[in-house]
């Protein structure tokens, strides 16, 4: 069977991760895993965290739920955290980024406001997920995306094809 690459979507809520990571699969026929639908499904949780009015999610429970799937390979992960996927599940891993106005408003438009709002907004000011990917995966494997625009998105989309094309060449 071919092998094919395991793909990281993250950032800071808003950016575009779901957005990229549906269309990316339709376009490579990579399977799209959002990990806080994954958690819903199964009620992978510890508890529910009153100061952001969302549940907690119970991370080895998704590792344990997800563990088989990666190791197949062809993969494409969606989440706004990373640093507790194992290492060795990525290939590749990108980071979306998003201007400030851009990402507020956005926000705004999901219903986050006071603390979680404001706190989104600066982690992505500080880019916390970022430096999160940078700590957790080899360097040469971490890459940063613009993710303001429609023109943006087809953009990151041609460039994630062409890569995973690549790889699939590579690697079989």
């Amino acid at each position: 069977m071919e092998k094919r690459p395991n793909v990281l979507l993250t950032g800071t809520p808003g950016v575009g991760k779901t957005t990229l990571g549906k269309e990316l699969a339709g376009r490579t026929g990579l399977t799209y895993m959002n990990v806080g639908e994954l958690a819903k499904e199964g009620q992978l949780y510890n508890g529910y965290d009153e100061e952001y009015s969302c549940p907690i999610l119970d991370e080895d429970g998704v590792v344990d739920e997800l563990e088989e799937k990666m190791s197949e390979g062809g993969v494409i992960v969606d989440y706004h955290g990373c640093d507790f996927f194992p290492e060795r599940w990525f290939h590749i891993i990108f980071v979306l980024r998003t201007d400030n106005s851009i990402l507020y408003d956005r926000l705004e438009s999901r219903g986050y406001s006071g603390k979680k709002l404001q706190d989104n907004i600066q982690c992505e000011i500080f880019q916390t997920i970022y430096e999160e990917a940078m700590e957790s995966y080899r360097k040469e494997i971490v890459y940063q995306l613009p993710s303001n625009t429609p023109e943006d998105l087809e953009g990151n989309l041609d460039q994630i094809v062409q890569w995973v094309e690549q790889w699939i060449k590579d690697n079989n």
